[in-house]
């Protein structure tokens, strides 16, 4: 994970972004939250949160004055009755999750990674995948926010309910948020089957299967005519049990074997090896897309989640449903005619409209296409050729990664953008919370 270093600069997970803050601040309640911001004020200087640095753009970089919220990430308040659960804004998804499956709870839906904060999940729209379902931040129905003059605003339903509905995706430019209230599900179980198929007939039944499953989602291994197709359905019944101790012990070992020896050990062993002798990619990719089919069941979030060890750059857009599956063939010959092979999958996933204003599903049932390359390859002409195609159907960039765009591109994609900026004029008029990133996607 990206954090602080023993030279005073703080690095994001891949690496690409760095801060070489004036001062750290670390409180540990609130009202030291508040003090903080109102010393900067009194001091001219700009404020920016780090989470787990798991965002690929410069959000959270400032040379200024830098914010852990790592003392503020203990408190859950679970309400059984209603699923509302109150947690400190710094707690990590993968540290939440298993504390709500002791209540009884789980959230109705995650992204592929969980080691991000609460705050800094919802404040960049992260998202999974499932039409009939929706990002982090739809589940928020509270917030606790330090604005630009350090006071503390609370957003609910009954009070300040105009802000809650612009704060649930903040990019940290509204203030610091100190708690969020999240809408919780009963904990329920995911049956995932997992199958590689031919990419042409995963890009010929995908629309079927997304309506019919609840969370669908591929995977592509470019330079190859396979895809890895995944699809989850929610159940409430519960994982057979191991018939002994030694089947157990398989069980265990199987896992181990799938998301750490082989999709990161042998994956991070094999882009290595890529890198340096890039000739190798398509023949390495045939062995990283493999063949087969997996089925098992078990806890949601850790059918969701898997941990990522390899370390990438990333870039994500959302365009519009109807148009996604076109956007990723045009992807496929983006790569195609790149004249280097890329070592990395193009992800596709879906997921249902929501009405917050900078969301990157606000207003529309959405597709969502990712692509990768491993830390230190070059990305930006790929990234750049891609970003091409989805500007012609509209898309929105995943705040957390890697993109060109500005304000001047991006507020016509959002039909909730003044809505936003109007929020931002009221809670931050000095721009306390903005930094280089931000003057360049909301303007200055």
């Amino acid at each position: 994970m990206g954090g602080l270093r023993a030279d005073g600069t703080w690095r994001n997970w891949a690496g690409n972004q760095v801060a070489r803050p004036a001062r750290v601040e670390r409180p540990g309640s609130e009202e030291e939250v508040s003090a903080l911001v109102r010393r900067a004020a009194a001091e001219g200087r700009r404020v920016r949160v780090v989470g787990t640095g798991h965002s690929f753009t410069g959000i959270a970089v400032s040379d200024d004055v830098l914010v852990t919220l790592d003392g503020l990430a203990d408190r859950v308040e679970v309400d059984v009755a209603s699923g509302r659960v109150r947690v400190d804004a710094g707690m990590r998804l993968d540290v939440l999750n298993p504390r709500l499956l002791d209540a009884g709870l789980a959230l109705p839906n995650l992204g592929d990674i969980a080691v991000q904060t609460v705050a800094g999940a919802i404040s960049t729209s992260t998202h999974g995948t499932g039409l009939g379902f929706r990002s982090i931040a739809d589940a928020v129905v509270g917030l606790r926010v330090v604005t630009g003059d350090g006071f503390v605003v609370a957003c609910d339903g009954g009070q300040n309910a105009d802000l809650l509905h612009v704060a649930r995706v903040g990019l940290g430019a509204l203030g610091i948020v100190t708690e969020v209230t999240l809408q919780c599900v009963p904990a329920f179980n995911l049956h995932a089957v997992e199958e590689v198929l031919p990419v042409d007939e995963v890009l010929e039944s995908f629309a079927d299967h997304a309506a019919a499953t609840d969370h669908a989602e591929f995977f592509w291994m470019p330079h190859t005519g396979r895809a890895l197709l995944k699809r989850n359905t929610r159940t409430t019944e519960a994982p057979s049990p191991p018939r002994n101790r030694r089947h157990a012990l398989r069980r265990r070992w199987k896992r181990f074997k799938n998301e750490e020896v082989m999709a990161n050990a042998v994956f991070g062993a094999l882009n290595h090896l890529g890198r340096l002798r890039p000739s190798l990619v398509p023949r390495l990719n045939g062995l990283v897309a493999g063949d087969g089919r997996a089925e098992y069941l078990t806890t949601s979030y850790e059918v969701f989640a898997s941990p990522r060890r390899v370390r990438f750059y990333e870039m994500e857009y959302a365009v519009p449903v109807d148009c996604g599956l076109e956007a990723f063939r045009r992807v496929q010959e983006v790569v195609d005619g790149l004249g280097r092979p890329i070592s990395f999958p193009v992800e596709y996933r879906v997921l249902g409209a929501d009405d917050i204003p900078l969301s990157t599903a606000s207003g529309r049932d959405t597709a969502y296409i990712a692509v990768h390359v491993f830390r230190g390859t070059p990305h930006e002409d790929y990234f750049r050729a891609v970003e091409a195609v989805m500007d012609d159907h509209g898309g929105r960039p995943h705040w957390g990664k890697l993109h060109f765009q500005s304000a001047a591109t991006l507020a016509d994609r959002y039909p909730g953008w003044e809505a936003f900026l109007a929020a931002r004029d009221r809670l931050d008029p000095e721009r306390r919370f903005s930094n280089d990133y931000l003057d360049r996607v909301l303007g200055a």
